[in-house]
């Protein structure tokens, strides 16, 4: 391959995952978590204070209540600046945090009712989210300062202002609605029960829909990071799989070695013993050829092996790797029908872009090119275009076709096919294609035969930031 593009031997790169949302993430910062989830309690809160101050026309100590809310936006936006200077939190340093939050949330409650407030158990919602982010020790110290708080609002509130006007009358129905009233009503009544009940109500709910979509979200992004593992275990199999390949494949090029010169020495003097026979000359001159290719791959293979993981490759384009693995291809397979078809520059999405390619990279390729041409002897179509963000290689062949239950399986593990191969071929250019952040996938045609597609990411050469370099 044209190596026009700057040698990387190292390379600072990053793979894309799936956004997680900050909240239920386990690689967000707790204290970060935190500051959100309490933007989201000052929002409740505020909303809470302007109905029942505009709306319900309760008379309740607003300023003491406002002043609380302002104390919370003080420390959110203190922590903020903490999460902007320093680093990760400590299990205390949230601990203290939450028993802020409890404490602004027991003086919210001292105010409007204490422990008959239907809303008293929002005390619980601190000590939910220090389960997730605190040690048990902590979690321990700030259940004892949830109890003292809740044990405090038994004796020392400030009630709550009976119902007047519309509202009384609506405290009467809702009392008269739930049945309490009966037998009840001469110290019921007036008193706001009915509304109390009716909080309990929205309480209720609103605790069930906060346990249900943290619960939920939290066992979402538990199956996240499990999936995940579970496919960073598979490739490490896959890895150890291709390792032990590679060691089997070096051993045999050293014992390869020798036949293939004993093989070269005898087919050249047998074609010198039949100067004379042009069919037979042109015979042994092809083979003896085939086997000078032999000979070429293996000593490529074992004196670049070494290199090649030392290094990432080039930066070429789409077109000269294709270009150069059909190249190489042909020479290997001169019989073999290809046609190139290449989509035209103005129907892609943006201007050629460049991607790594190395040794093993053009192998993987060569290998999918030998699997379509062997299952299409009649002959195969390669096309190539790209994105902004890929470069698309696609084969396709007139074969018979892969079984769908089978083509899942294929480049994943060695799988026995009808014909006795195993898909080592497969397996190792899936395992290659891979390490370079790309992916193979088999197709079924409508008209019979298989597509072949190869993704592979572009790289923005402006956004690569070479530890080593050395120019050619």
């Amino acid at each position: 391959m044209p190596r026009r593009g700057r040698k990387i031997r190292l390379v600072e790169c990053s793979i894309p995952f799936a956004a997680e949302p900050m909240l239920f993430s386990f690689s967000a910062n707790p204290l970060q978590r935190l500051v959100a989830l309490r933007w989201i309690e000052i929002l409740m809160i505020s909303a809470a204070l302007f109905f029942v101050g505009g709306y319900l026309q309760l008379k309740l100590p607003f300023a003491a209540l406002w002043g609380i809310v302002f104390v919370l936006i003080v420390l959110n936006v203190a922590s903020l600046g903490r999460l902007s200077t320093l680093g990760e939190p400590g299990s205390r340093e949230l601990l203290l945090q939450l028993a802020l939050d409890l404490i602004a949330l027991a003086g919210l409650l001292y105010f409007t009712g204490g422990s008959v407030n239907p809303f008293v158990s929002l005390l619980l919602l601190p000590l939910t989210i220090g389960a997730m982010l605190l040690s048990p020790i902590d979690i321990g110290l700030l259940t004892l300062v949830a109890f003292a708080a809740y044990a405090l609002l038994i004796f020392f509130n400030v009630p709550l202002p009976p119902p007047s006007e519309n509202l009384a009358g609506f405290d009467e129905y809702l009392l008269t609605l739930t049945g309490v009233a009966k037998g009840h009503e001469a110290h019921l009544s007036g008193h706001g029960f009915g509304l109390h009940i009716l909080g309990m109500l929205l309480n209720f709910v609103l605790s069930a829909l906060l346990i249900t979509l943290f619960v939920s979200r939290m066992a979402q992004a538990l199956r996240r990071r499990d999936a995940l593992l579970a496919a960073t275990r598979e490739q490490a199999l896959r890895h150890e799989q291709v390792l032990a390949l590679g060691t089997l494949a070096a051993g045999a090029a050293h014992q390869m070695g020798t036949p293939l010169t004993t093989l070269a020495v005898v087919l050249h003097e047998l074609r010198l013993a039949h100067a004379g026979e042009k069919e037979l000359e042109a015979d042994l001159a092809l083979m003896e050829n085939q086997v000078n290719n032999c000979k070429n791959i293996l000593s490529e293979m074992l004196s670049t092996a070494g290199q090649e993981r030392r290094e990432s490759g080039a930066l070429v384009t789409l077109s000269e790797l294709v270009t150069h693995c059909l190249d190489q291809w042909q020479l290997l397979r001169p019989a073999a029908r290809c046609s190139l078809l290449a989509v035209p520059a103005e129907k892609c999405s943006s201007s050629p872009p460049q991607l790594f390619a190395n040794r093993t990279l053009e192998q993987a390729i060569l290998n999918l090119l030998d699997n379509a041409a062997d299952a299409s002897p009649s002959g195969i179509e390669v096309r190539y275009t790209w994105t902004a963000a890929h470069c698309l290689i696609e084969i396709d062949d007139n074969g018979p076709g892969i079984d769908a239950v089978l083509a899942e399986g294929l480049g994943k593990t060695f799988i026995r096919s009808d014909k006795g191969g195993l898909g080592i071929g497969l397996f190792l250019s899936n395992a290659t294609i891979e390490r370079f952040g790309g992916k193979v996938e088999l197709l079924p045609r409508e008209s019979g035969g298989t597509h072949t597609r190869i993704t592979l990411p572009a790289v923005d050469s402006s956004a690569i930031r070479p530890l080593k370099e050395e120019t050619q």
